[in-house]
């Protein structure tokens, strides 16, 4: 460890080895790290979730998930700044993708790491972890507590599925996948 290590810069790269070992226990996740230590990671997620182009069509299932994570000079005193980039229909998920943490997104906890943000960031496009009445997407919210047609979660694997394959094959069913190019402003991204 250099003279100069920083709290921030131990915290980054702890975050970087915890993110590392949670994809070794995902099928789910995978992810792009960028920075020495990472401060901005393009985290993707293969399984089922919701998504709805407007509100004339009707709401589908997706297979593939994108969320940028920006630890900025403030982390981990400030909460990441989380971007969802691919299409999502959620309560607590703007239509421009800005993402409500509920009480984390006022009430930041350092202590909380990238493992545990990107298990609630599963869950909710999962729909495990959703609150209509407190929503940021106010058309999801009304049609999440009205509809029928989809149980929640609509995929029932944690995010550390592999570490739990075990518990019969509806935890160790992998949906397909997709390839989907983003471009974003430090290039391309699959």
């Amino acid at each position: 460890m250099a003279a100069f290590d920083t709290p921030r810069l131990r915290r980054l790269r702890a975050d970087a080895e915890a993110l590392a070992r949670l994809k070794g226990q995902s099928s789910i996740l995978d992810y792009q790290a960028f920075g020495d230590p990472p401060e901005r990671y393009l985290i993707t997620f293969k399984g089922r979730g919701l998504v709805r182009a407007d509100e004339s069509e009707p709401v589908r299932t997706a297979d593939v998930h994108r969320v940028e994570v920006r630890l900025g000079g403030d982390y981990p005193r400030s909460r990441p700044d989380l971007q969802w980039l691919t299409r999502v229909y959620h309560p607590n998920i703007s239509a421009v993708g800005a993402v409500c943490l509920g009480g984390y997104s006022t009430h930041w906890v350092p202590s909380l790491g990238l493992p545990e943000l990107c298990e609630m960031l599963w869950d909710m496009a999962r729909y495990a972890n959703f609150d209509p009445k407190s929503a940021y997407n106010y058309a999801a919210g009304r049609w999440s507590e009205a509809q029928a047609e989809f149980g929640f979660p609509v995929d029932p694997r944690g995010l550390r599925d592999r570490a739990s394959r075990s518990a019969g094959p509806a935890a160790s069913a992998e949906p397909p996948g997709e390839d989907i190019l983003i471009i974003g402003d430090d290039g391309p991204f699959r």
